[in-house]
């Protein structure tokens, strides 16, 4: 099934959108607070349909997303006693206690590594707020993590080029059903 190959060919029109800049914003924003979709997967197109502009959409994505991430805090921080329940309807109740002892054992460690990887980082902002994490800790953790991420991303975007681009349009279906296939194990295992 060729799923994902017409994904791809539209976020890659999306990508060269003269809003594209203000949709990542905006989705770097959100993923770090509340919203599922990691924001790669509009930075990594506009950085391939892009190249010259590739480091300024991993910089806008990076602050977006610590700008954010400094969002999430403040709903733990203020809000949690409302956001409590959508935590336990999305599924992450048991990554945000996963998450709250990290804090207890790692602090900066633990939002640098969460801000890195796809561990999902908006669980790490809300409880960074929760237990009041010092905030200049968290905003550098976020920066490091959050940009080296991002500018990765960017980086093999820019570096491949075209041939990157060749190489993930004829893969593309593979790759997205191989992710998807490693995300239900990685479920499965996690409810274990």
């Amino acid at each position: 099934m060729r799923l994902f190959s017409a994904l791809y060919t539209r976020a890659m029109r999306w990508a060269e959108h003269p809003r594209a800049p203000w949709y990542l914003a905006a989705l770097s924003f959100t993923e770090s607070s509340f919203f599922p979709i990691p924001p790669d997967i509009m930075l990594a197109p506009m950085a391939l349909a892009q190249p010259a502009r590739a480091w300024r959409f991993a910089a806008l994505t990076t602050v977006a997303s610590v700008l954010g991430g400094l969002f999430g805090y403040l709903i733990g921080h203020f809000a949690f006693a409302l956001v409590e329940p959508l935590i336990h309807q999305a599924g992450y109740w048991e990554r945000y206690l996963r998450a709250h002892d990290w804090f207890g054992r790692w602090g900066f460690w633990a939002v640098f590594i969460a801000a890195f990887t796809p561990i999902p980082y908006k669980m790490f902002t809300i409880a960074a707020g929760v237990i009041s994490m010092a905030l200049l800790p968290f905003v550098i953790a976020s920066l490091i993590g959050r940009g080296a991420r991002f500018f990765m991303v960017a980086a093999l975007m820019r570096w491949g080029g075209a041939k990157m681009e060749r190489v993930l349009r004829t893969y593309i279906d593979g790759i997205g059903w191989a992710v998807v296939t490693i995300a239900v194990i990685a479920y499965l295992i996690l409810q274990r």
